[in-house]
């Protein structure tokens, strides 16, 4: 036995199911481990940002770490893009990156680099493992360690030496510490913040997908106070029978009127509200200088113990058809292809329980208002602002509930970080539906410029901007990933399309000319 078969061996025996990888040569005696144990399911994606993204996907859909295989420093830079946005999300990655043997670090080969210095930029677990003998007790840590805390990017460093010498015996990942949780003293002084008028108890994590959310509105609901949510959360409950939570808005302008006048802001599970940049002549944080601001529970504390403690102060109060959103399906739009008619037209198809994954950055404003009508779905976004996010994520969610429809909602320009996504899900045969708004450019760009106070945009911006000349034709690159595809340039063809994709399992991509 070699230290790469304890290293497998100790995955399985602590719960991991899935690696999704691009392995490299210092990982060959990885994946020959791997290829005696297919009980653990390897899938490959064709680049580390598709890899680091299935992973946050994956975890966030079923709760659940899986591994990532990455090769070196620049394999584990490539990646780096989205375990940015997985550590936002609070998600529990475990990678394992391969490194030269530990005897030919001291030359400089062309593949070396600072495996260390990357990781810890992004991770908040790193290792570096220093002989065969302890690949297996470093592993168990390293899945304890991304499961702790509700979530972590966890990296395991591994020399080549140490997958193929000698090793004994794997082991098992001992369970995540406790999560902490918030005094007695702390509660009490929240609960009595939300009975004044006009406070707010600001929630994220679980509750925003699980039961806790109907503690969360039942306490609100006794206290008068208002409920919250971030507006890049990691996961949430949307559409037809979903508790109703305000959802903040993107535009720091429109959040500073959502929460004019706030006596107190409870934070639960989140940290307070910011900008996702600076602008000219706006404050950073959108809340009123005189809300009294009370970071609660943040989000890698016991969140269900602390809503269940509020509740013990506060009381439940019962709820009502009032408090959950009804099904209010839109009638099949016709006429014009507009953004607004494409998320009234997926309410109206999509089934219940999907999942959806939005990265439909400019487009997703007009997309919102249909799909709060559809039948009852999970909701992803972006939570680190990292585009290229929403492919790879949806290989992801797709792996982990592959009884649940995944629609993927994808503006073209970040669609291309991590086009190579496609051929994974054709290769897997996993049931995603992408739809791609073709507006050929980086809409979000025009506006942020416009937003910093330049209205004048010229040759060189423009070029900035566009992905005109050539167009590119999404068509042809899904196909040529194995993915069946259509172009729709009107609502008939696309409610056809849709329809069609609902109806069959498998990947599609229908391509919006907007």
């Amino acid at each position: 036995m070699n230290g790469a078969e304890t290293l497998v061996q100790t995955l399985l025996a602590s719960g991991v199911k899935v690696c999704f990888a691009n392995p490299g040569t210092s990982e060959m005696h990885f994946v020959a481990a791997l290829d005696r144990h297919p009980e653990l399911r390897c899938i490959l994606c064709l680049f580390e940002g598709g890899v680091s993204g299935a992973a946050d996907g994956y975890y966030r859909m079923k709760g659940e770490v899986a591994a990532t295989l990455l090769h070196l420093a620049p394999g584990f830079g490539n990646a780096f893009a989205n375990l940015h946005n997985a550590r936002k999300a609070q998600s529990g990655v475990l990678n394992i990156m391969g490194d030269h043997a530990d005897y030919h670090l001291r030359f400089e080969a062309p593949l070396k680099g600072d495996t260390v210095g990357i990781s810890q930029a992004v991770s908040h677990w790193t290792r570096v493992c220093s002989e065969a003998g302890k690949v297996a007790s470093d592993a168990a840590e390293a899945v304890q360690a991304a499961r702790a805390k509700g979530g972590q990017v966890a990296t395991l460093i591994l020399p080549a030496n140490t997958a193929w010498e000698e090793a004994t015996a794997h082991v098992v990942a001992a369970p995540a510490p406790p999560l902490r949780r918030p005094s007695e003293a702390e509660v009490k002084a929240a609960a009595n913040a939300l009975r004044q008028p006009g406070a707010v108890l600001l929630l994220d994590g679980p509750a925003l997908y699980t039961d806790l959310g109907l503690v969360a509105k039942r306490l609100t609901k006794a206290s008068g106070a208002r409920l919250m949510q971030p507006f890049f959360a990691s996961r949430f409950r949307r559409g037809a029978g979903s508790v109703k939570i305000e959802r903040m808005a993107y535009r720091i302008e429109d959040n500073q009127k959502l929460l004019a006048g706030v006596s107190s802001l409870v934070l639960c599970g989140t940290t307070r509200p910011a900008g996702f940049f600076a602008y000219p002549g706006l404050p950073s944080t959108p809340d009123d200088p005189d809300t009294r601001l009370i970071d609660l529970c943040s989000r890698d504390m016991d969140i269900g113990w602390t809503l269940q403690a509020l509740a013990g102060e506060l009381g439940e109060a019962e709820l009502g058809p009032e408090d959950f959103v009804g099904l209010d399906l839109p009638p099949l739009p016709e006429g014009p292809l507009t953004v607004t008619r494409i998320g009234e037209a997926v309410a109206a198809l999509m089934p219940e329980n999907a999942v959806v994954v939005d990265e439909g950055i400019t487009a997703s404003y007009f997309l919102a208002p249909g799909l709060k009508r559809a039948r009852g779905h999970d909701a992803l976004t972006i939570t680190g602002g990292s585009i290229g996010f929403g492919l790879p994520n949806a290989v992801g969610a797709a792996v982990a509930c592959p009884d649940r429809k995944v629609v993927v909602m994808e503006g073209d320009g970040s669609g291309m970080y991590t086009l190579q996504s496609l051929w994974t899900m054709a290769r897997e045969g996993l049931d995603v539906t992408t739809v791609i708004f073709a507006n050929r450019g980086y809409q979000i760009l025009r506006e942020e410029m416009a937003a910093m106070g330049v209205n004048e945009v010229g040759r060189n911006a423009q070029r900035m901007f566009d992905m005109e000349g050539p167009a590119l034709d999404w068509v042809a690159l899904a196909t040529g990933h194995g993915v069946q595809a259509v172009r729709v340039t009107d609502m008939a063809g696309f409610n056809a399309a849709f329809a069609g994709a609902m109806g069959q399992k498998g990947p599609r991509l229908i391509e919006v000319v907007c």
